[in-house]
């Protein structure tokens, strides 16, 4: 039995890039690699950002080899024009980050300048909230 495919093209989100994942730890000699990629995929999406999977960046806790590679990534980013988004970083490899004072954007973390949804702000005693 088969069926006649739809006209056009299959449905593809274009709105959501790639994600880079790399999926062992790196080497110094890949690292290269993983910014000739970060660089075109900026060059070839609309976007500007590049997610970038780091659950699996590496075997046990994070170390600095992880730390230099993300920060070669953001640089080679922000070089093309765009920038990082981490995906799925463990809650160790963010307190390094901020340890060595490495701030990247997260997927799902609400923006900074963007209160989080259902937080009330503060009030003066005995006003209610709002």
């Amino acid at each position: 039995m088969s069926y006649d495919r739809p006209p056009g093209l299959p449905i593809v989100d274009a709105m959501t890039p790639a994600v880079l994942v790399p999926d062992r730890p790196v080497t110094r000699d890949e690292v290269a690699r993983l910014c000739d990629e970060v660089r075109l995929r900026l060059a070839a999406g609309r976007a500007g950002v590049v997610p970038v999977r780091v659950e699996s960046v590496g075997p046990g806790p994070p170390g600095l080899a992880t730390v230099e590679l993300l920060a070669r990534l953001e640089l080679t980013a922000r070089r093309a024009g765009g920038r990082i988004r981490l995906r799925g970083p463990a809650p160790g490899l963010r307190a390094l980050l901020d340890l060595v004072g490495l701030r990247f954007e997260v997927e799902g973390q609400v923006e900074e300048r963007e209160p989080a949804l259902g937080v009330q702000e503060e009030v003066e005693p005995g006003e209610p909230a709002v």
